[in-house]
């Protein structure tokens, strides 16, 4: 028999492993829709700082795209390993939607991606910018399929339960895409994406500006026009977000109240309820201490009415609730990033509409301090949705202690050191060399494919132009 710590052995290599992963496939995704952008800019305007910027950042991107697709790789094993009795039950559901995933969007990425990365001077210009869109519509599919099927988990519908086996079977395959949670999160992840990279564009431009400053020199073309186009998404992407994750959170309240309760640090339920600046939940005494609230916030917040009702963890068994101190904190974090953000948007702004966008350097200090904020941010919202979901798996259907496999605790400590050790190595590696790659500036020396002659592509024979002699002359 596994204990309590191999179950919490098992939850957290898990929870390691998708940590670590995340942060890629949300970087390649919005990092494919900024190439995209740049090489149809390029096409239009014929600027070739598009087109350095293009070649800057593909660098960057073939090195974020291999990492999240080796970390992806490892969570299909644990599936195999460490939860089989999930994959046994939920399989029939999830098992085909993650092969959809692979189908139409790791085959589409998959085809077009070595035109991207290699064909810039071997194909024609349209042909590479649509092998550059394919891309990045094959990242969205992607994205699509993954949290479809993450989203049934937190919101399942269109199942049956097979009573001899108490596998989950597909009733509704429209109800089990679609599912109530689903369009919500797609949007909040999207907009995620986007201001990961937005803001990690900006850090980088913001070094570089601020390097030119201590240089004495004016910043490139290429380095302005790079923060000039991150500040205007982070203006634009920010305050959206901010509308987007207020409905995922009425969605939240709908379906799982006590997730929002959770996250709340409330209590007792009850209408015109505050918002909890700050506090530390207590799951054994069941309050929260050292409270610091807002009056009737909450209701307004959660319920859109000062008179709303919002739900408490004590209208919940003990069993059932998700811990609450660990929800309240990552979920605050997330806000506090998130409304910072969208001042740094306003404020870039408010410069550009001054003339000064490019000659503050305090705004270039913040860029570069808050260029992981995006992805911490991702990081916090992933861990508030997930352990909102405890103590199941399929929400109020499949306890996670019911999915874990029947290993014992060894074993998933020695694969688990296993995986630490190699993720640092392999992944320390990988930021190492996108620090070094956004340590140079973007060269504007740099040019795309030769507009006056063909090109040639890999593997076809070069046709002479130069007069050949003919048999007679050969003897």
């Amino acid at each position: 028999m596994f204990g309590l710590s191999a179950l919490f052995l098992a939850r957290f290599q898990f929870a390691f492993t998708v940590g670590f992963h995340i942060v890629f496939p949300a970087f390649s995704i919005g990092l494919a829709a900024y190439l995209a952008v740049l090489e149809g800019l390029w096409l239009k305007t014929g600027r070739s700082a598009y087109l350095d910027l293009f070649k800057y950042w593909l660098k960057v991107f073939s090195v974020v795209f291999g990492m999240g697709v080796v970390s992806g790789l490892v969570m299909s094993y644990e599936f195999g390993t460490n939860w089989s009795a999930f994959s046994q039950k939920a399989g029939p559901i999830l098992g085909p939607m993650l092969a959809y995933e692979v189908m139409t969007a790791f085959f589409l990425e998959a085809g077009f991606l070595g035109v991207m990365m290699f064909g810039l001077n071997r194909v024609g210009k349209g042909l590479h910018f649509a092998a550059t869109c394919m891309v990045s519509i094959g990242t969205l599919i992607s994205m699509s399929w993954i949290l479809s099927s993450n989203s049934w988990m937190q919101t399942p519908r269109g199942y049956r339960i097979d009573e001899a086996t108490g596998r989950f079977l597909p009733a509704d395959w429209w109800q089990i895409v679609f599912n109530p949670s689903f369009p919500y999160r797609l949007v909040h992840m999207g907009l995620a994406a986007f201001l990961c990279v937005a803001f990690i564009v900006a850090g980088v431009a913001g070094w570089h500006l601020l390097k030119a400053r201590r240089e004495g020199r004016q910043a490139s073309e290429q380095v302005r026009l790079m923060f000039s186009m991150a500040m205007w998404m982070a203006a634009i992407v920010a305050p959206i977000q901010v509308l987007a994750g207020d409905t995922q959170g009425l969605n939240t309240l709908e379906y799982q109240p006590a997730k929002i309760a959770a996250l709340e640090g409330d209590w007792e339920s009850e209408s015109r309820a505050p918002e909890l600046l700050f506090g530390i939940p207590d799951m054994k005494n069941e309050t929260t201490h050292f409270k610091i609230a807002i009056p009737y916030m909450g209701s307004l917040i959660l319920t859109h009415s000062l008179n709303g009702k919002v739900p408490g963890l004590k209208d919940y068994p003990k069993e059932d609730r998700p811990y609450s101190p660990l929800l309240f904190f990552s979920f605050r974090i997330m806000i506090a990033l998130g409304m910072l953000m969208v001042l740094v948007g306003l404020w870039s702004l408010y410069l550009r509409w001054k003339g000064k966008l490019y000659d503050t350097p305090l705004l270039h200090r913040v860029a570069l301090f808050m260029s992981p904020a995006g992805f911490l941010a991702l990081l916090c919202g992933w861990i508030t949705t997930e352990v909102g979901r405890q103590p199941f798996t399929v929400y109020g259907l499949l306890r996670t202690s019911e999915s874990v496999s029947p290993i014992a605790l060894p074993n998933i400590a020695t694969s688990m050191v296993a995986f630490v050790v190699v993720y640092f190595i392999v992944f320390a590696g990988g930021i190492t060399i996108l620090l070094r790659t956004f340590a140079e500036e973007p060269h504007p020396d740099q040019h795309g494919p030769a507009e006056d002659q063909p090109q040639r592509a890999a593997g076809t024979t070069q046709v002479s132009h130069q007069p050949q002699p003919d048999a007679g002359m050969a003897e």
